[in-house]
């Protein structure tokens, strides 16, 4: 019988520390979402271990093995019927350095989609003001855009600059980012019309900034065009794009596709991936908002334009970095038995 009983843990062992790593990458990752497999594998080892334990209980002998077997089995119990009580707690950090990207990276085609869109608009902007420059008033609806790019630079290099030091910055940076956060939101909810009003809003913003980059660039107002746009436009215009990303999201599960769930399944399904989303954008915002006030609305001789455009990109590295890899975690092991 101790032979056969030291076979018998020889066997079973594999699949015991197989499952205290799923226990142990769970239980220190307890919003991670596993796979279909993975699912199915943790429920397997969990009854296979549970098996194990009554077999072990039969001998008054290895009294190890069976406490080993019975915190992996009550630990595994606690994640699976405890799984509501996980959801319930709520970690802010973890969701912005996990939840966050995760969900943005699991929708990332349609982050595609919505850049694309934006292109497109731009394209069209640039093209139409190259075209026919009197088209710039139709274009770019903002007054201090109106104006010739050469005696803007002038004034914004001028006393403006030392004006800016004066004012509010702080009440400028709060209505920034309430308004862009205002944005963000409605074009999330506009894919309430199957993405029809996701899509005209991304593209017509991609027309103004289209129109905008080819007006300065015309002038030869390059340099002061990328230190202007470039410190805040680095996190603000992918927030949009994230918030256009979240509309398509809301688009597509309205149309349903190939899902063969009612669109009250499809809609509760998609539910927390939206808030992650939209909340998300928010938390940039903020961050771009700030930028913007204290530091894009500042040009030379003040701020030189070469440290500006620097922070700029450091700022999309930095954020391509953050939504490519974190949240990241390797997968389990798939063995066979």
């Amino acid at each position: 019988m101790i032979l056969d009983l030291q076979k018998f843990i020889s066997h079973e062992r594999p699949f015991w520390e197989e499952l205290d790593e799923m226990l142990t990458a769970v239980e220190n990752d307890p919003y991670r979402n596993l796979s279909f497999q993975e699912i199915n594998r943790f429920h397997y080892l969990y009854e296979r271990a549970s098996a194990g334990l009554v077999k072990i209980n039969t001998f008054t002998v290895e009294a190890d093995i069976r406490r080993y077997l019975e915190s992996m089995v009550g630990r595994s119990y606690t994640i699976i019927y405890g799984h509501r009580e996980n959801i319930i707690r709520f970690s802010p950090v973890k969701w912005f350095w996990r939840t966050f990207p995760q969900t943005f990276r699991r929708h990332f085609h349609l982050f595609v989609l919505s850049l694309c869109m934006m292109v497109v608009g731009g394209l069209f902007g640039a093209t139409a003001l190259v075209i026919d420059p009197h088209a710039k008033a139709v274009l770019l609806p903002f007054e201090h855009l109106q104006a010739d790019p050469r005696d803007r630079v002038a004034e914004e290099e001028g006393h403006k600059s030392e004006e800016l030091k004066k004012q509010g910055k702080a009440s400028f940076s709060a209505f920034l980012i309430t308004n862009n956060t205002r944005v963000s939101i409605f074009v999330l909810a506009l894919g309430m019309t199957w993405g029809i009003g996701t899509a005209l809003l991304l593209f017509s913003n991609g027309v103004i900034l289209g129109a905008v980059m080819a007006d300065y660039i015309q002038a030869g107002q390059q340099v002061f065009l990328t230190g202007w746009l470039l410190p805040h436009g680095a996190i603000e215009i992918p927030s949009i794009l994230i918030a256009g990303q979240a509309g398509l999201v809301l688009a597509a599960a309205l149309m349903g596709g190939k899902s063969g769930n009612p669109m009250r399944q499809r809609l509760r399904n998609i539910g927390p991936d939206l808030v992650t989303l939209i909340g998300g954008v928010a938390v940039l915002l903020i961050w771009a908002g700030l930028v913007e006030a204290f530091f894009s609305q500042y040009h030379e001789p003040v701020i030189p334009y070469s440290v500006k455009i620097i922070f700029g990109f450091s700022e999309l590295v930095m954020l391509i970095l953050y939504l490519t890899f974190a949240g990241k975690t390797i997968p389990f092991g798939i063995k066979k038995v």
